[in-house]
């Protein structure tokens, strides 16, 4: 059903920062997991604070949850996630342009053999 968080998911309460333990819980990974996808996906980075906690904005609580969603639910590998969510957000344009050229350099390719 629509409108229903995943199981092991709670709703993101409206704050504007959550702490790692309150995301692991939201979330329901295990805050290693969280710890570890900051090295993968680049942004998930939250702010530190003096005593060096980790916060974590509503977009970047979303963002985990989405993760979660397209590696656990979807079955993406890790690079396939982050492959996902860069051309989706359009954050890199170069990558896209990237993606472009070899559609269109595949395609060339595909319409010489055809000729």
């Amino acid at each position: 059903m629509k409108g229903r968080p995943p199981p092991n998911v709670t709703p993101v309460p409206d704050k504007l920062y959550f702490k790692i333990g309150e995301v692991s819980k939201i979330a329901g990974v295990p805050t290693h997991v969280l710890r570890f996808w900051e090295t993968e996906f680049p942004r998930i980075n939250p702010r530190r604070t003096d005593s060096g906690q980790r916060l974590y904005t509503r977009k970047e609580v979303e963002l985990v949850l989405e993760i979660k969603t397209l590696l656990y639910q979807r079955r993406f590998t890790i690079d396939g996630a982050r492959q996902h969510l860069r051309l989706r957000s359009g954050d890199e344009p170069s990558d896209a342009r990237q993606l472009l050229d070899e559609i269109r350099t595949e395609l060339d390719r595909l319409r010489r053999l055809l000729d």
